[in-house]
Formats: C-alpha cells, sequence, structure tokens
C-alpha cells in the first residue's frame, strides 16, 4: 500500500512456507486477501514476495506466471519487492549458515536472481521501482583466509555485475527501473557499512566499471553511474543495529559515498540489558529464544569494536559479565519488552525520523520471520500477527 503518496509499505511473504510454488500459491491465496481487506481496504496492497529457487522455477512453468499476475490484479494487489536472500526451504527444517547457499560465488545463486529479476519485471506495476534483496556476498566463515575471501569479493563483485547488465536492459526495453538489494548481516561477509563501502570501492565499482565500458561502450563516469543505480543496499534495521550503527550514521555514510537503499527492511532485534539484581532472571528468558531452526547471532560493544558470538549456544557457554547484547532474533517489531528482554524497536523508530526528514527509500518491508518458533506467549494467529506489525507501522509513519 502506498504511505504519504511516498512508500510502498507491506511484509514479507517468507513468513509462510514455501518450498515449492504449490505451497507457496496455496498461502499466497489464503493470507494476502485477507491481510489487505483489514489494512488497506480501499487501495492497492503491495506484495513482498518471496519465492524458492524450486517455487521460482515452477512459476515459470506451462502459463503459471501470466495466471499469477491476473490473480493479482484482480485482488488489488502488486508485487513491487522480493526477497531473493533464501534460496532454499526456509522454514520447518534446520537452515543456520546454509541461509547463504548458494552464495554469490556460484552461478546458482546468479541464476536464480536473474530468473526472479525477470519475474519481477513481469509483475511490477508500470510507474514505481522494483527491488530484490540478496545474501552479503557470502558467509564469513566459509572463506578464513585473506586469499579465499578476496576471490570471493571478486566473484561475488562479477556476477552482482552481470545481474547489473541484465537490469539496465531491462530498463532499456520496458522502462522500469529495478535494482540488486544488498543485505548486510551478522556474519555475513558485508555486515556493517564500513564493509560495504570497501565492497564498492574495492571490488564492486572497479570491476564493474570495465565491464560496462566493454559491454556498452560508455564512459567510466557512466558506468559507475549506472553500477549505482541499479546496486543498491537493503537497510535491514534488525541487522545494523547488531553492528550498533545509529542510522543517521550509517545513512550519511551511504549517502555521501552515493550509494543508495534500494529498501528498508522493518526488523526489531532482541536486546538484553543486564543489572546485578536481575541477571538470572535475563538469562532465562533469553534461554527462551535458543532454538534449532535459525542463526541468531548475538554481539556486544567492547570498547569501538563489536565482538559477535556465531550463535546463542555460543554465548551460553561462555557467559560473562555483560552490560548490554543484542541477539539477532527478529521479534515482532511492535514488542518493546518480553519478560526481562527489550528490543531494537528504537532503532526502528530513528529510521522512521529520517524518513521524515530525507525519504531515502520508499520501499518498506517487514520481516519478521519467526512466528513459528517465538515463544508461545509471543504468539497469535498469523494473518492477526501481520496485521497487528502493518498497522504499528502505519501508525508511526
Amino acid at each position: 500500500m502506498r504511505i504519504k503518496d511516498k512508500f510502498h509499505l507491506s511484509y514479507c511473504t517468507n513468513i509462510h512456507p514455501g518450498e515449492d510454488w504449490k505451497q507457496t500459491w496455496e498461502n499466497l491465496e489464503v493470507y494476502l486477501p485477507k491481510i489487505k481487506q483489514q489494512v488497506s481496504p480501499s487501495q492497492p496492497f503491495g506484495v513482498g514476495l518471496r519465492l524458492s529457487n524450486i517455487a521460482s522455477l515452477e512459476l515459470q512453468q506451462k502459463n503459471r506466471l501470466q495466471e499469477f499476475k491476473e490473480w493479482l490484479d484482480k485482488n488489488d494487489l502488486y508485487v513491487f519487492t522480493m526477497n531473493g536472500f533464501p534460496y532454499g526451504n526456509f522454514h520447518n527444517e534446520r537452515v543456520k549458515d546454509m541461509v547463504h547457499a548458494p552464495d554469490w560465488t556460484t552461478p546458482e545463486r546468479l541464476e536464480y536472481t536473474q530468473r526472479l529479476f525477470n519475474q519481477l519485471a513481469f509483475l511490477l506495476p508500470n510507474g514505481i521501482t522494483g527491488g530484490i534483496s540478496t545474501s552479503p556476498i557470502s558467509y564469513k566463515f566459509w572463506h578464513n583466509s585473506d586469499k579465499t575471501s578476496d576471490k570471493a569479493f571478486i566473484t561475488g563483485a562479477t556476477n552482482m555485475i552481470a545481474v547489473a547488465l541484465q537490469l539496465i536492459d531491462i530498463e532499456e526495453k520496458t522502462g522500469k527501473h529495478l535494482h540488486l538489494d544488498i543485505e548486510p548481516e551478522p556474519d555475513g561477509m558485508l555486515e556493517n557499512s564500513d564493509e560495504v563501502l570497501e565492497f564498492y570501492e574495492r571490488y564492486l565499482i572497479p570491476i564493474g566499471t570495465q565491464v560496462l565500458i566493454d559491454n556498452l561502450g560508455c564512459t567510466a563516469d557512466k558506468a559507475k553511474e549506472l553500477i549505482l543505480r541499479h546496486i543498491m543496499i537493503c537497510y535491514d534495521v534488525c541487522h545494523f543495529s547488531l553492528a550498533y550503527e545509529e542510522p543517521q550514521y550509517t545513512l550519511k555514510k551511504f549517502k555521501d559515498a552515493g550509494i543508495e537503499v534500494g529498501k528498508i527492511q522493518v526488523s526489531s532485534a532482541l536486546k538484553i540489558l543486564f543489572n546485578k539484581d536481575n541477571n538470572e532472571a535475563i538469562w532465562q528468558s533469553l534461554e527462551r529464544f535458543n532454538e534449532p531452526t535459525y542463526l541468531h547471532q548475538v554481539t556486544h560493544m567492547k570498547g569501538d569494536k563489536v565482538i559477535t558470538y556465531r550463535d546463542l549456544p555460543e554465548l551460553f557457554a561462555k557467559k560473562g559479565d555483560f552490560t548490554e547484547l543484542r541477539a539477532h532474533f527478529h521479534v515482532p517489531i511492535f514488542m518493546e519488552q518480553y519478560e526481562s528482554l527489550f528490543s531494537t524497536q528504537d532503532q526502528i523508530l530513528k529510521v522512521l525520523e529520517r524518513l521524515k526528514i530525507d525519504p531515502f527509500s520508499d520501499h518498506l518491508e517487514i520481516e519478521t520471520y519467526t512466528w513459528d518458533v517465538l515463544p508461545k506467549e509471543l504468539k497469535m494467529e498469523l494473518s492477526a500477527s501481520i496485521v497487528r506489525e502493518i498497522n504499528w507501522l502505519k501508525n508511526k509513519l
């Protein structure tokens, strides 16, 4: 839906299980019209679509893509953004670090992303931009040496530039502006603003400039302009809060470098504030979020450095004397406190305040994908939970 005629707002459908197109379609058919009726009854409702690789392949078959587009139009729905980060199954089995696989060093990741963009170009209405969020190259611990990391960055940048060439061609042929939105996250090869800037300056722009000059015959300045037009950042609020980066600080760095934010993923992390009187209760509350499906990195500031634990079990094995921790667990964005724990909701509010001054992105996607693994006290019927989050964000906007 449109908010203040500026922002497209939706939720990410990675909330719903969808390993194949049949399961994906059944969930979209059940939930989207019901949610739209409650949050956007009189105007079109945007969709943050997530397709696994298998679902995307199956959507290409027969006349399914055209039929899906007709169903969206009939129900006053439109796709403006997609989540292309998880390639395979994202529910009901152990995901952990394999959420990055296949990574940007592989042809499989490139082919999947290019197929998604062709589908988005078909589904996207005229007159609005479209974006797809994606993995921050790879999982850091798969590339432990400087040599292997450098190779991963080079290959990842080269593959992303192949996507940029595709998007340049799509815009020339259709007039539709599409962008790839790189999503930094804890223990990804890109997890904070400094690493993003280094990737652009050392790999993406130099490699991409030469490729675009060779393929398009353009100038170096024009090549850089096109790279920045089609490769952007997905600002996941939860993830940047885990890097202890204030929105104003990070967004200014990106703006000064000419890097745009293609999408804001509105999400909230757990914040653990310790005090001597209640530490045991705090640890007990945090234990309730230790589940086996997703990675839940935990970070804390030591001086001016962010220290990261790879997952909650690693933290529990090394309980120390902390003042504050932040845990990578996407909790409901309307939640300020749960038992002895808090959330980083304040970071969302700071991003929204920034939007009032500088509408740096017009794509907002709520990404609380953890409903099935949350403590039972935080669970409601799924559509009611989604509606509550959307209405909370609408009211804040």
